[in-house]
């Protein structure tokens, strides 16, 4: 009997862990301090980048992502940025002037949320399920994960990746979801 009942118990665990949750079910803080879900993007293809205002790469890759979203987006396509002050101190502002920097300086109109870490003990818990999902865990700023439109996530780069490598990769995913919302019609 008690057998039993530690196997329902661990067949009813096991059930629950196989219902892991995906990008898209959490929530987090937008830039202006807001909880909003990403569930807004779920049908949509997910760049998800931790920036930094004072890396070397910012200039390159906040560039390229403006272009990228700008091309692609924003009915199929977002880049989200993550800003994160892990790697360098490289991210020291507030949130406020974060924001007022990528906005006046690079025209950014793709999302950007509060800051926060992207590894280690106090990980964001959506950056945690990136990195548990593809294995690959930032080491710098600018890391690149690509999430599906059903917030699996498919791939993901280090910084010395340009956006423009990875540039085939998200339209072949974009293309795959104008084709399918055509099919529907």
């Amino acid at each position: 009997m008690l057998l039993s009942f530690v196997t329902l118990l661990l067949l009813t665990f096991t059930s629950l862990a196989a219902k892991v949750k995906d990008f898209y079910t959490f929530k987090v803080v937008n830039i202006r301090g807001k909880l909003v879900s990403l569930e807004k993007y779920r049908g949509s293809v997910s760049l998800v980048v931790n920036v930094a205002s004072e890396c070397g790469f910012t200039e390159g890759h906040y560039r390229a992502l403006q272009q990228l979203h700008r091309d692609l987006g924003p009915y199929h396509f977002n880049v989200l940025g993550f800003p994160c002050n892990q790697f360098g101190q490289q991210e020291p502002g507030s949130d406020k002037e974060i924001e007022s920097f990528a906005r006046r300086t690079y025209s950014v109109s793709f999302p950007m949320f509060s800051k926060i870490a992207v590894v280690g003990t106090g990980a964001n818990n959506a950056f945690k399920y990136l990195v548990e999902s593809i294995g690959k865990e930032p080491d710098w700023n600018f890391w690149k994960f690509l999430v599906d439109t059903n917030g699996q996530v498919v791939d993901a780069w280090g910084p010395n990746v340009p956006v423009e490598e990875i540039r085939p990769q998200v339209t072949a995913l974009v293309r795959q979801v104008i084709l399918k919302k055509k099919e529907e019609l």
